[in-house]
C-alpha cells in the first residue's frame, strides 16, 4: 500500500517544512518595522498602529494576524492587537531581555548564507568560511551583540553552580572569543573580585569594548588581539570561558584549543563550555542537529558534538570532574576542573 493510500499516513509534517522558512521572516519583518515597539505603548488596532509605525495597514494586518497565530501577539474583542508576555519580554527594544536584533539577523541576512545549501551539502564546503579571520571579523561584529540576550543567562548559572557571588580572593577570568563580551560581563556581575581578560580579533574587541562601556565595567576588562588558535593566552586564570566556540571548529581545533585552556588555568581552575549539545549517537535533539547543518554552511570543518566527546577531549587536557549543567532548552554548559 502507498503511502498516499494509508489514511495513517499524511503529509502535513511535510507541509509545515515547506512553510518552515516563512515564521523567522514574519516575526524579524515585525521586529524590523517596530511592530513591537510600537504596541509596548498599549494597544492599537491596525489603523493606529500603521500611524505610528509608518507602515501600511495592509502589509500590518497580514504579518499581525500571523503573529497572533503564532502567540507572539494577542487581539482584543474590539479589533486591538497588544503583546504578549512573551513577546512583550524579549521583542521590545528598551527591555533588559531584548532578543529582536538576533530575530532579524537570523531571519533577515543569516537565511540568505543558507540559500545555496544544495550545493554546499555536494562538495562539503560554505561559499563563505566565517571561522576564516578576514570574512569572521567582519561577520562576528555583526553577529555578537544580537546574540548577547541568548548567552547571558548561561553565565549566570554557571556563577551560580560555582559560587562565584561568594568569593572572598581575587578570580582571573580568561573569556576565549570574548564577542560581545557577555561571559566576562555576567559573570563579572557576580562578584567584584572578578577581573576578566576578553580575548578575540581586534575588530570584534571594539564590539566587546562598547558593550563592557554599556555595563560600567571597564575598570575590570582588559583585552588580548588576536587568532586564539595561535595566541599566547598566558598563565594563572581561576577561569576560562569558551562560549559558543567550539561548534565553529574541528574535532582535532577543539582538541588543540582545550589543552591551550588547560595550560593557561591556575590550579583548581575551571573551564566553562556553553553549546549546542546532541545526543552522543547524534539523533537528537533537533535544534543541535540544525545548528550542525548551520556550521557545515558557515564553517569549513565545524559541528556540534556531544556532552561524551567534549568530556573526552577536556580529560585528554589534563582537566577532571567533567559536568554538565542543562538550563533548559537547546543549549548546555559543560564544566571541568584542574586537578
Amino acid at each position: 500500500m502507498s503511502a498516499s493510500s494509508n489514511p495513517a499516513v499524511r503529509p502535513d509534517r511535510i507541509m509545515e517544512m515547506i512553510w518552515g522558512y516563512a515564521p523567522p521572516l514574519i516575526l524579524a519583518t515585525a521586529v524590523h518595522n517596530k511592530v513591537f515597539d510600537s504596541l509596548d505603548a498599549g494597544p492599537k488596532t491596525v489603523e493606529e498602529l500603521a500611524q505610528a509605525s509608518g507602515n501600511s495597514a495592509r502589509g500590518l494586518r497580514s504579518i499581525m494576524n500571523a503573529l497572533v497565530g503564532f502567540n507572539f501577539l494577542a487581539k482584543n474583542s474590539d479589533g486591538r492587537y497588544t503583546l504578549t508576555p512573551e513577546s512583550a519580554a524579549f521583542l521590545v527594544s528598551s527591555k533588559p531581555g531584548y532578543m529582536g536584533k538576533f530575530v532579524e539577523f537570523s531571519g533577515l541576512k543569516s537565511m540568505q548564507t543558507w540559500l545555496p545549501l544544495p550545493e554546499i551539502v555536494r562538495t562539503g564546503k560554505p561559499n563563505m568560511a566565517i571561522n576564516q579571520q578576514d570574512a569572521g571579523e567582519s561577520f562576528f561584529q555583526d553577529l555578537v551583540e544580537p546574540i548577547f540576550a541568548m548567552s547571558y543567562p548561561a553565565t549566570q548559572l554557571a556563577g551560580q553552580a560555582l559560587g562565584l557571588a561568594n568569593a572572598k580572593s581575587p578570580i582571573k577570568v580568561l573569556d576565549i572569543g570574548s564577542g560581545s563580551g557577555v561571559w566576562g560581563i555576567g559573570l563579572a556581575q557576580q562578584s567584584p573580585q572578578i577581573s576578566v581578560t576578553a580575548q578575540d580579533l581586534q575588530g570584534v574587541l571594539d564590539v566587546t569594548r562598547r558593550m563592557v562601556d554599556r555595563f560600567k565595567l571597564a575598570d575590570r576588562f582588559q583585552y588580548l588581539a588576536g587568532d586564539f588558535h595561535t595566541l599566547d593566552f598566558g598563565t594563572g586564570y581561576n577561569l576560562a570561558t569558551l562560549g559558543h566556540i567550539l561548534h565553529m571548529l574541528s574535532v582535532d581545533e577543539c582538541r588543540q584549543l582545550l589543552k591551550k585552556a588547560a595550560s593557561a588555568l591556575a590550579s583548581k581552575g575551571t573551564v566553562i563550555i556553553s553549546e549546542f549539545l546532541v545526543k552522543d549517537d547524534r539523533t537528537g535533539p533537533p535544534m543541535g542537529l540544525i545548528f550542525a547543518v548551520n556550521m557545515l554552511a558557515h564553517t569549513e570543518n565545524g559541528d556540534t558534538y556531544s556532552f561524551e566527546q567534549i568530556s573526552g577531549w577536556l580529560k585528554e587536557a589534563g582537566l577532571v570532574n567533567a559536568r554538565k549543567i542543562e538550563p533548559g532548552g537547546p543549549v548546555g554548559l559543560v564544566l571541568a576542573d584542574k586537578a
